[in-house]
């Protein structure tokens, strides 16, 4: 079985070499300059950029690189499941879904399940994660299919942002609402709402912040003894390591793991970001 993802999944670019994971890369525009993302730019060069007031812009794949890729699954006769980053936020997956349907005409037994995750950056990465496990584990495709969507389904978003002013750039927030709130220490929360990433809350400081988005996750996780927390940084890894050990402390989960928002979310966000993901127990 093979497995595909994106790079809004916001994994290292060994995970795709070492776990044998195909990567479909976003393409990331900074200064005149068009690369592949996690191939062609690192997310430090991301970061630099953005310090120095540049707003990164990305673009989905493209549909001739999707039909190449399914051709040769089709030609291979194996079966193929490709964890998306969320339609609500990039086009990538609908243009996935066209080249099924132009590939289905000619190869009517193509086995290609498409999962709109309705996930960004780690909290996609963990449904592909455990994509690699099911299949390590020998589990067949229909049942795979189904724990992961129905993971996705159930996965939680929360995201503390650092810099208002680039999310004003970006036009998420007024300019007068950024230098108001870069005033007062606002911390803004967002989350994910039918695969869009939307503000929740707003807090004073960051401790507060986090204060709040571990009440939130109490409420939404239940019991984190059995589950996995996924934790994202935006070129803060100070600030990761501190959030991990309040969550460490106060739920005391299974496992945390990490990793750093890429561009595709991080030209989104900035600089100074964390990112909580977990599955819910309403779903």
């Amino acid at each position: 079985m093979r497995i595909y993802t994106d790079s809004g999944s916001d994994l290292p670019k060994d995970f795709f070499e070492k776990e044998d994971v195909h990567l479909f890369p976003l393409r990331v525009l900074i200064k005149g300059n068009e690369y592949d993302d996690i191939i062609g730019i690192s997310t430090d060069q991301v970061y630099a950029a953005i310090a120095e007031g540049d707003l990164p812009k990305t673009s989905q794949v493209s549909l001739e690189i999707f039909l190449t890729a399914f051709e040769e699954l089709a030609k291979s006769g194996e079966e193929g499941i490709y964890i998306a980053f969320s339609s609500g936020l990039s086009g990538t997956c609908q243009t996935a879904i066209m080249a099924k349907n132009q590939l289905l005409e000619s190869y009517p037994n193509l086995k290609l399940a498409i999962i709109d995750t309705k996930c960004a950056s780690f909290g996609q990465g963990l449904v592909a994660r455990e994509a690699v496990k099911l299949r390590k584990f020998g589990i067949g495709f229909d049942e795979a299919v189904q724990t992961l969507t129905n993971m996705a389904s159930s996965m939680e978003h929360l995201f503390t942002v650092g810099d208002l002013n680039h999310l004003a750039k970006g036009g998420r927030v007024s300019k007068s609402s950024a230098i108001v709130g870069g005033l007062l220490n606002i911390k803004p929360i967002l989350n994910m709402e039918d695969g869009k990433l939307v503000p929740l809350e707003k807090t004073r400081g960051f401790k507060k912040a986090i204060k709040r988005m571990i009440e939130l996750m109490k409420e939404r996780g239940g019991d984190f003894t059995n589950k996995t927390v996924g934790l994202s940084h935006s070129n803060d890894e100070e600030l990761l390591y501190e959030v991990k050990a309040v969550i460490e402390e106060q739920l005391k989960p299974k496992a945390i793991e990490y990793t750093t928002i890429g561009a595709v979310i991080g030209a989104h966000v900035g600089r100074g970001t964390i990112g909580i993901y977990f599955t819910n127990d309403n779903k």
